[in-house]
């Protein structure tokens, strides 16, 4: 069964990515959600390059009404929106929105009075159960 919803407040640190990752990947949806991984590790990182390292952060991963997995990643910057940008070849970022605008079924922003929430909605892993429970934990702190 999957366990949703999870909420895990962290730092957005480099070894947060990899570490969100293999929760997602191993302890939760297992292969069955690469996409799921990728979008949280590009949101994630977003914050690291564009905000700053070391910002405290809020990622919830909690099922929609219609059937969806639907990520939101809080920030304490309500000033600094993502925009999707178009890397050249040789660019080595640029790509992280453009990816998440291709796995995902819908994402956006969200204003809140704290700052701000990215979130995509994603097709839930062919596996995936009934919302079972609450799951929090402390990552990359």
């Amino acid at each position: 069964m999957t366990p949703l919803p999870l909420t895990v407040d962290l730092l957005a640190v480099p070894k947060a990515v990899p570490e969100m990752r293999a929760i997602l990947l191993e302890q939760y949806w297992g292969a069955d959600s690469p996409d799921l991984a990728l979008c949280v590790s590009e949101l994630l990182t977003n914050v690291i390059v564009h905000i700053g390292e070391g910002t405290p952060v809020t990622l919830r991963v909690s099922g929609t009404s219609a059937g969806r997995i639907r990520v939101e990643l809080s920030d304490p910057a309500p000033g600094v929106w993502p925009a999707i940008r178009f890397a050249a070849s040789g660019d080595e970022c640029g790509r992280g929105l453009l990816l998440v605008d291709a796995l995902a079924l819908r994402w956006g922003v969200e204003q809140g009075p704290y700052g701000k929430t990215v979130w995509c909605e994603l097709r839930a892993p062919a596996r995936s159960g009934p919302h079972v429970y609450q799951h929090s934990a402390s990552v990359g702190s």
